[in-house]
């Protein structure tokens, strides 16, 4: 692997690379790698027609009927759910049942790169549940997941069916009769441990970051980019991120196919 006299002189080589060499560094980079570690947001999903959020054809932008009077920021919120639970679930229901959504490329490589040792983990803000679906085994979901819920007194657990097929406009606990909420980090709530916790050592460990389908827009995905102390981030986005000016290599692509090139 290349050495460099400063930083200034590593970007400088490779933002003067083609798109070619770009993939031979990529290449060499997770060649060389002990230990890559992939932070993803909602660009990962959207080729398994999950929309993300803050793109043009995103779910913040595109409100449906019947919630146009309220910021799709307070429809999942911890204060929503608190007042105005059947708004909540309506807007939940309507807006975030991912289950019958599949695996794209981008899940599928990953959890290949995984088995292969070439990846030590994925560090996730989606919770739709696609990279375990893929067969990834280390993987960090720092907002939660829709596939969990639990009761909000006596805490029994439940499936994701449990909301979405509920008949009732608010899901009750059949032991207690309490309110039955997603195991999903909602706006004014804290991150889920041990997640967090193990994202942040997986990032401390890591000696190549892969930062893909995230504008790193909300903080806590980018406070994790921030900590990162490795050799080299390589950013997979087709929109702008805000820590390019920090990587390596920036593709301006779909993640699944510049993580098929570099696998073929």
């Amino acid at each position: 692997m290349r050495t460099f006299a400063s930083d200034r002189e590593r970007h400088r080589y490779y933002n003067a690379l083609s798109e070619d060499q770009k993939y031979e560094a990529f290449c060499d980079m997770l060649f060389e790698s002990e230990s890559t570690v992939f932070l993803g947001g909602a660009g990962v999903s959207t080729e398994s027609g999950i929309p993300d959020f803050r793109s043009k054809n995103g779910l913040y932008r595109k409100r449906p009927r019947g919630f146009l009077r309220y910021k799709p920021e307070y429809l999942l919120s911890s204060e929503c759910l608190r007042k105005d639970p059947v708004l909540f679930f309506d807007y939940y229901r309507k807006n975030l049942d991912a289950r019958a959504a599949e695996p794209n490329g981008a899940h599928l490589c990953l959890a290949a790169m995984e088995g292969s040792g070439r990846l030590r983990g994925v560090i996730t803000q989606n919770i739709d549940g696609l990279h375990q679906k893929a067969g990834s085994k280390n993987v960090q979901e720092i907002h939660g997941t829709i596939w969990r819920c639990h009761c909000t007194a006596c805490r029994e657990a439940y499936d994701a069916d449990y909301i979405f097929e509920s008949p009732e406009p608010v899901p009750r606990c059949r032991k207690c009769g309490k309110m039955v909420r997603p195991d999903v980090t909602l706006y004014g709530e804290f991150l889920p441990q041990p997640a967090y916790t193990n994202a942040i050592d997986l990032i401390g460990r890591a000696d190549t970051l892969i930062i893909g389908g995230t504008s790193l827009e909300v903080g806590s995905a980018a406070q994790l980019a921030h900590m990162f102390h490795g050799r080299h981030m390589v950013i997979i986005n087709k929109g702008k991120t805000k820590m390019e000016g920090s990587a390596d290599l920036v593709f301006r692509d779909s993640i699944s196919r510049v993580l098929a090139r570099i696998q073929d």
